[in-house]
């Protein structure tokens, strides 16, 4: 078998909702590296803890995609160095969002990794992140903006959401009450295709997994030219429904599931 490009998903897919990691999935993604794969982590992370999970897999990815596709990233000696980065100014987004959510948090992210955030953001790591007021977050062009309205539950947070007439910005709502934000027509597809293009991959050799809205741009991207696009068993119908197939959820390590399959295939 021709050596793959395989993107996988961070949160839901490579750890659990408590961002532990089961060995059997770091076994597997490990296993098809050594196979000759090539294996690129794509999320919405931030750089730091998308470089973290690559060290805790054991595996150093000469391509890195953070950000939701706006940040990619490639390693060069020891450390990873963007080669593609974009932002936006957030201003007008985060005031459409307020107004609609006037209990809501927000965090932005710079194109030098610098977090700020308002009160309110829970179950975030905020290590170096500097607090700040709301007009605080418009400082400088974002790379990436969080969302959250703990207040309401998903569908009335999806429905608020989209009424709300967002333009000029990507966005995807996660599983609770978040909202991620990109520069316009940046997704995680994106990302995956500028990395596909410098490796010369084509997309029927390309193997993407995931379990958020966000990586539905992802699949679409990967199926509708021949590659395989899994969705992980707890994702939600619309995930699932954008992909080629389904795997297992990620506390029965679905992930490992799909990489183990790929290596008795070959």
């Amino acid at each position: 078998m021709e050596p793959m490009l395989i993107a996988l998903d961070i949160d839901g897919t490579v750890v659990h909702e408590d961002d532990s990691l089961s060995p059997r999935v770091a076994d597997a993604v490990r296993a098809v590296v050594d196979a000759g794969h090539v294996v690129v982590l794509a999320t919405g992370r931030s750089q730091r803890t998308t470089e973290s999970t690559a060290v805790r897999l054991g595996i150093e990815p000469a391509h890195l995609i953070s950000a939701n596709g706006a940040l990619v990233l490639e390693r060069r000696g020891d450390a990873y160095e963007p080669i593609h980065v974009e932002t936006f100014d957030p201003s007008e987004a985060l005031r459409t969002i307020a107004a609609g959510l006037p209990t809501g948090s927000f965090m932005v992210e710079d194109a030098t990794g610098h977090r700020r955030y308002t009160d309110g953001m829970v179950d975030w790591n905020l290590d170096d992140a500097e607090r700040v007021e709301f007009e605080g977050l418009f400082e400088r062009p974002a790379m990436r903006v969080v969302v959250m309205s703990p207040d309401h539950e998903v569908d009335e947070f999806l429905e608020i959401v989209e009424g709300m007439g967002l333009h000029k910005v990507s966005y995807a709502i996660g599983y609770s009450s978040w909202l991620d934000i990109a520069p316009d027509g940046v997704t995680k597809a994106t990302g995956l295709e500028r990395v596909a293009s410098l490796l010369e991959i084509p997309r029927e050799r390309i193997l993407v997994v995931g379990d958020g809205r966000n990586d539905i741009e992802m699949f679409e991207w990967v199926a509708a030219g021949g590659g395989r696009a899994v969705a992980m068993g707890q994702a939600p119908d619309e995930v699932k429904a954008a992909a080629t197939e389904v795997t297992a959820d990620v506390h029965d390590d679905g992930l490992a599931e799909v990489l183990e399959g790929l290596l008795v295939s070959a």
